[in-house]
């Protein structure tokens, strides 16, 4: 069911992207990556403007918090309704996630089939290419060297995963709210380490295309971080008691006669 849903999808999509774009398997998966961004952008989009959103309601959820620290129960519902009056859906913040990883996954499988970097992986590669589609199966095997690197295995030099985690810790860092308190800061700390080496983990341990995948989502990343970015600031709410339009000036006492 993965394989039909998404992996022979993404590698017959590789293969004409291959064919049609000077069969040049890195162009290919640049290409895919950036349709696949594309894709989860708008989810990318709504997870930071529920993260600012839930960043300007941490006073009134602190405030809650005070008043209901003996009942857990009652701050859970009043934290909802919160979230529900705000417009916040908070299981969404975790919707892109859930996408990404297994178009990770069908991504990296489709890199490995469609290079066919063993004879049985080349036996076994036509029966996921579409039949309908003529000419695919005559592109293979694909050309898979691109400068020092052959991106159906691990890069030798380790240069492709440092710039990974060089570009996902700055792209987490970009997305990190500013912490509130110290528990907050500590945990912001620890994922942006986490995710960056994580990533470099299975860039240092998977084919490389799994790592240039990586490295144009965190690019791209960036670059509609800073496209975006005043979309998604925080509002400036009026202080309270004063009202947002200019002061009027005192009117003048009339002169007195002498």
């Amino acid at each position: 069911m993965f394989d039909a849903v998404l992996v022979r999808p993404l590698i017959n999509a590789m293969l004409l992207l291959y064919k049609f774009l000077g069969q040049e398997t890195i162009v290919a998966v640049t290409m895919i990556t950036l349709l696949l961004r594309l894709a989860t952008t708008p989810l990318q989009l709504k997870q930071q403007k529920g993260v600012r959103r839930q960043q300007e309601l941490k006073p009134k959820l602190d405030e809650l918090q005070k008043k209901y620290k003996d009942d857990k129960n009652q701050y859970a519902q009043e934290q909802m309704k919160l979230y529900r009056e705000a417009g916040i859906n908070p299981v969404a913040g975790c919707l892109p996630t859930l996408i990404q990883l297994p178009l990770m996954i069908g991504l990296y499988q489709a890199i490995i089939r469609v290079l066919a970097g063993t004879p049985l992986q080349l036996l076994a590669l036509p029966k996921d290419i579409y039949r309908w589609i003529p000419s695919l199966s005559t592109l293979v095997p694909l050309k898979s060297q691109f400068l020092w690197l052959d991106l159906a295995i691990p890069d030798p030099l380790f240069i492709l995963p440092v710039l990974v985690v060089i570009s996902a810790w700055y792209y987490q860092k970009l997305l990190t709210p500013p912490a509130t308190d110290a528990q907050a800061a500590a945990m912001n700390k620890q994922m942006m380490l986490m995710m960056p080496l994580m990533t470099g983990f299975f860039t240092l341990t998977y084919a490389s295309g799994l790592g240039v995948y990586f490295l144009i989502t965190n690019l791209v990343g960036v670059l509609q971080y800073y496209l975006f970015r005043s979309h998604f600031a925080p509002a400036t709410a009026a202080p309270s008691g004063k009202s947002q339009e200019s002061p009027t000036r005192p009117a003048k006492k009339a002169p007195t006669k002498s």
